[in-house]
Parts: C-alpha cells; sequence; structure tokens
C-alpha cells in the first residue's frame, strides 16, 4: 500500500503560503510507516517545532490501474475518506530553499492519519463535498471538493500515468486554507458532510 498525496490543490492554501499556482499536480509519497494506528495518539518529533495539521478528503484505489482514462477513473475506487497530512513546516522550509526532496517534512511516522471510509454512493456530488478541521472546538479548515484544481477522476488519471495503481493505495486530494501548528493537549476533529471521520489527540 503506498499514500499517494496531493499539494498545492487549492488556490486558497497556495495563496496563504506564498507559492506558486502549478501547471500541473504537485505529487508526494509518504510510506506506509507514516499511517497513525487507529486509536492512537499523534506524539510531537523532537525533530521539528513546527507540526502544521492539513485536512484532507482521500480516496482509496480498489484495483490495479496504469494509464487510466479520466472517464473511467471512476470505477476505481468505490470509498471516500478523511484525513490529516501532518507536515513539519519547518523543515520543509529548509529543504525547500535548498530545493531537496520533501520526504522528511512528509512521510515520518505518524504523518498520515486515516479516518473512517464511507461508500461513495452515500454522497449525491463527489464534487461538492464539504469538509472541516475542528481544533479544540473550533473550526480552522473548510472545504469544498468543488474547489479542487484537479478534481478526484482528474487526479487518479494523472496519478496513474507514474505510479501503477494498486488495490489498497491511498490518494490525498490537497488541503484548503487554514493550515496551522499543532500543541500538545490539542483535540482534533476531521467531518465530511457532517459526519465525524476521525478525531486526534496530540501528544
Amino acid at each position: 500500500m503506498k499514500i499517494i498525496c496531493i499539494g498545492r490543490n487549492y488556490v486558497d492554501h497556495i495563496e496563504e503560503l506564498a507559492n506558486e499556482k502549478p501547471k500541473d499536480p504537485v505529487v508526494f509519497i509518504k510510506p506506509d510507516s507514516a499511517v497513525l494506528p487507529k486509536e492512537q495518539d499523534f506524539y510531537i518529533p523532537e525533530f521539528s517545532n513546527e507540526i502544521h495539521y492539513e485536512v484532507e478528503v482521500l480516496i482509496k484505489i480498489k484495483k490495479v490501474g496504469k494509464h487510466i482514462n479520466e472517464k473511467f477513473a471512476h470505477t476505481y475506487y468505490d470509498e471516500i475518506g478523511l484525513g490529516l497530512d501532518f507536515t513539519a513546516r519547518d523543515l520543509q522550509s529548509e529543504l525547500k530553499e535548498k530545493g531537496l526532496p520533501w520526504e522528511k517534512a512528509k512521510g515520518f511516522d505518524g504523518s498520515a492519519v486515516i479516518g473512517k471510509w464511507v461508500d461513495k454512493k452515500h454522497y449525491k456530488d463527489l464534487n461538492n463535498l464539504n469538509f472541516s478541521l475542528t481544533r479544540n472546538g473550533n473550526i480552522v479548515q473548510q472545504g469544498n471538493t468543488g474547489l479542487m484544481l484537479w478534481g478526484i477522476d482528474s487526479l487518479i488519471s494523472y496519478v496513474s500515468k507514474f505510479f501503477m495503481l494498486k488495490k489498497g493505495d491511498i490518494i490525498f486530494t490537497g488541503t484548503p486554507a487554514g493550515v496551522g501548528k499543532i500543541s500538545p493537549n490539542d483535540y482534533l476533529s476531521g467531518t465530511l458532510e457532517g459526519e465525524e471521520l476521525f478525531t486526534v489527540k496530540i501528544k
């Protein structure tokens, strides 16, 4: 199982980090060891003083596919989820300045929170899904899949040009604006279309 992540897929998030709008999806990968075990708290790692939360809609691939035509992409997944892409922002900034890969800042242990999976048939329109993240009871991020630069099927098609997709692979589709630093004792909760799909305690 691999975790394929998309960066800079929401204009408001691109602007808040003063990044350049990409011509193509920005793709990076987290190892399977990045998955935070269910019911486990997230412990802030010693190598960073600035871990940021990033809430994202997730897609679980259900069969093998390569060079997938966008019009057939919908046949490659049945489940939608919500999760967190924890990012060591200080380390990422340092790596970006040196032109180095982001993996240490994005793929560290526990950096991928994967919530409950929901049958996509549960939703009327996958291109109009509202999602949010609350921190200690206050909403800090809100997004809608209709605001993505590249939609779900477009991402599946694009990613499959470079990586063969296999059953169980997960695509993180990008985060909207509102990312911020976590602190010990924070309590994070992610909601998709009004349903809570994950909670995480920060230690």
